[in-house]
C-alpha cells in the first residue's frame, strides 16, 4: 500500500525530464532525498525511456529492501530504435535509443513488468501502476488489469493501481475494479482542483490510497515566473496571472508557493503522500522543508477570501 508520508520521490528526473542529467547528478539527488529520510520511489518505463528505471535501479541496489517502498508502471513497452537517438521525445533529453510503444494486453504487461525488473535489477516491487491508458481504457481494464490483479494475488506485487493526468478514467477503474491505489497527477492542485468533485471523494469511500503528483502543475505554482510551464507546456496567461496572485497570498502570509501547493493536495483525507520531482540536493531541502511546514490558518482564509481557493 502506499505510505503515508509528506513527499516521495518522482524519478521521471532522473530519465532526463526538461533537460540531461548526468549519472553523477543522479545519485547526488537520490543520495540526498535518502538522508532527508524519504523512502518511497516512484518510476516508469517511459520515463527517459527506462533510464529512470536503471538509474533508481542501481542506487536502490545498494539500500536494505524492507526500508523503502518503490513503485513502477505497466502500458509502454520499450524497443530499440534504428537510427540515431532523438533528443527531447516525450520532454526527455539523453535517453537511450529507444521507442515507446503503448501496449496494455495482458502479455504486454507481463512482459513490461518483467523488463522493468530487469532495468531495476530487483526481484520485486511494491505497487505497479497502469500507466496514461487514456486511449485504451477497455483493454486496461479487461486486460492489463486482470493480469495484475492475479499477480497480486500469488504475492507477487503488493498493491495494484492506475496513474493518470485525467479523472474520468481513473473514477472508472475505481468503480469497477479492486484496485488499491490511484496516482493522480496535476489534477488536485490549487490550480486545478476538479479531481476533488468526484475522484477523491470515490476514493476516500472505496479505501483507495492515493497519490498526488503534479501538484505544482510542472512548475508554475512553485515558481510563478515568466516562462514558466504548466502542465509541461508554456503557462496560459491566465493560470500564470492566478499563480502569481497565489504567490502574493503566499508572500503575505510568510509562506512559500510550493508550501501551499503541497498542503492543499495533502488536505484531503484521501490523500497518502505527494510525488515531487527533484533535481538536486537543493530542491530535496526545499520540497522536503516544504512538505513540513505548518500552514497558518489565515492562508486559506485570504485565499478563499480572493477567490483563489477550490472549492
Amino acid at each position: 500500500m502506499i505510505p503515508a508520508a509528506p513527499l516521495g520521490f518522482g524519478a521521471a528526473t532522473l530519465g532526463g525530464l526538461f533537460e540531461p542529467m548526468t549519472d553523477e547528478q543522479s545519485g547526488e539527488v537520490l543520495e540526498a532525498a535518502w538522508e532527508a529520510g524519504i523512502r518511497y520511489f516512484d518510476t516508469a518505463p517511459h520515463y527517459g525511456a527506462g533510464l529512470s528505471e536503471e538509474r533508481l535501479g542501481r542506487f536502490l541496489a545498494g539500500k536494505p529492501r524492507d526500508e523503502f517502498v518503490l513503485s513502477t508502471k505497466v502500458g509502454r513497452l520499450l524497443v530499440p530504435r534504428e537510427g540515431p537517438p532523438p533528443d527531447g521525445v516525450a520532454g526527455f533529453y539523453g535517453a537511450p535509443n529507444r521507442d515507446r510503444v503503448f501496449d496494455f494486453s495482458r502479455d504486454g504487461v507481463l512482459r513490461s513488468l518483467a523488463e522493468s525488473l530487469e532495468r531495476l535489477g530487483l526481484d520485486r516491487v511494491d505497487i505497479v501502476f497502469i500507466h496514461d491508458p487514456d486511449d485504451h481504457e477497455e483493454q486496461a481494464l479487461h486486460e492489463a488489469y486482470p493480469a495484475l490483479a492475479r499477480l497480486r494475488d500469488e504475492g507477487v506485487v503488493s498493491s495494484v493501481g492506475v496513474g493518470m493526468n485525467q479523472t474520468r478514467v481513473p473514477a472508472r477503474f475505481v468503480r469497477e475494479t479492486d484496485i488499491d491505489c490511484l496516482l493522480i497527477a496535476g489534477r488536485y492542485t490549487l490550480l486545478d482542483a476538479q479531481a476533488g468533485e468526484e475522484l477523491l471523494p470515490l476514493c476516500e469511500k472505496r479505501e483507495v490510497d492515493v497519490v498526488c503528483a503534479g501538484v505544482f502543475n510542472s512548475g508554475l505554482l512553485a515558481a510563478p515566473l515568466p516562462g514558466a510551464t504548466y502542465d509541461y507546456a508554456p503557462a496560459p496567461d491566465e493560470l500564470y496571472r492566478r499563480a502569481r496572485r497565489i504567490a502574493e497570498v503566499c508572500a503575505r502570509c510568510n509562506v512559500s508557493p510550493a508550501a501551499a501547493a503541497i498542503a492543499f493536495a495533502r488536505s484531503h483525507p484521501a490523500v497518502r503522500t505527494v510525488l515531487v520531482g527533484m533535481r538536486n540536493p537543493a530542491e530535496v531541502r526545499q520540497n522536503t522543508a516544504a512538505a513540513t511546514a505548518t500552514m497558518p490558518p489565515e492562508l486559506w482564509a485570504e485565499l478563499s477570501a480572493e477567490g483563489l481557493l477550490p472549492s
